[in-house]
């Protein structure tokens, strides 16, 4: 390492193309906030609407892979794409409410909101006992998260209404498993795999 790079402490050119590549997941994971920003003045369900709320999901699982391939994964990756998460989704549920409101029955609005309250209790759950903000990445959240982000392209086909209840149900169940796990104090179980963009990291 030259001295002069030593000195200043930067590394040299080496380190801070490492660091660089070092930031590239949480690069890809700020795009999808900016693309679920992007999807707000847009017409829902618009082939616009589409394609940027694809290339914008396809960031939720590009992100979360270039970071274990490149062994990048930390703290603030996990919470930055937990954010981002809450940002592209809630875009997406405030930008189809009205459709939905249309064709779902009222009773849908409750489910929806249990789960948003269950949600909630679990991130509040987690302040109290860790005082901070634990992103849990559970097969649970993935699987539901998947099935939330299909409802837009489904949402004209004839099975619409069953299909959004069994969506409600995972996501429940998803929200009722973190909440007792952060109650519970099992965030280090390893059967729990929550370490995909760091955060706590699965016992041995």
């Amino acid at each position: 390492m030259p001295a002069d790079a030593a000195m200043r402490g930067d590394g040299g050119p080496r380190v801070k193309k490492s660091m660089k590549k070092q930031n590239l997941p949480n690069c890809i994971t700020a795009a999808r906030m900016i693309g679920a920003l992007c999807l707000v003045p847009i017409r829902p369900l618009s082939p616009l609407f589409d394609g940027l709320y694809a290339l914008a999901g396809f960031t939720d699982v590009l992100d979360g892979w270039l970071a274990r391939r490149i062994k990048a994964e930390s703290d603030f990756g996990a919470k930055l794409d937990s954010i981002a998460d809450l940002l592209f989704y809630g875009a997406m549920l405030a930008k189809l409410l009205p459709t939905l409101r249309a064709v779902l029955p009222v009773e849908m609005e409750y489910a929806v909101t249990a789960v948003l309250a269950l949600r909630l209790s679990s991130h509040l759950a987690a302040a109290v006992r860790y005082r901070k903000f634990v992103p849990l990445h559970t097969f649970g959240n993935k699987l539901a998260g998947a099935a939330v982000f299909c409802v837009p392209f489904v949402i004209s086909l004839p099975f619409t209404v069953p299909g959004c209840w069994a969506v409600c149900a995972l996501a429940f169940i998803a929200s009722g498993e973190e909440l007792w796990m952060h109650l519970c104090g099992r965030t280090d179980c390893a059967k729990i795999n929550i370490s995909e963009r760091g955060g706590e990291k699965p016992c041995a």
